[in-house]
């Protein structure tokens, strides 16, 4: 898993915790964590992509 995908999901992780407590203690604050995992969730998603597609090309490139 490339570096940043690894630290894009931690941060996913964590914002989801982050919303369900805001939630649960009846803040509407927890929207802005909301938003910001789908954000995290789309850089992991990028960049576990783009490292597959480095991986097919190198892979590629050996075989000829």
């Amino acid at each position: 898993m490339p570096r940043n995908a690894l630290y894009a999901t931690i941060v996913l992780v964590l914002a989801v915790v982050a919303a369900v407590v805001s939630f649960a203690n009846g803040a509407w604050f927890g929207v802005v964590w909301i938003l910001m995992a789908g954000v995290a969730s789309n850089l992991a998603w990028y960049h576990l992509r783009k490292g597959r597609a480095e991986r097919r090309a190198a892979a590629a490139a050996e075989r000829g």
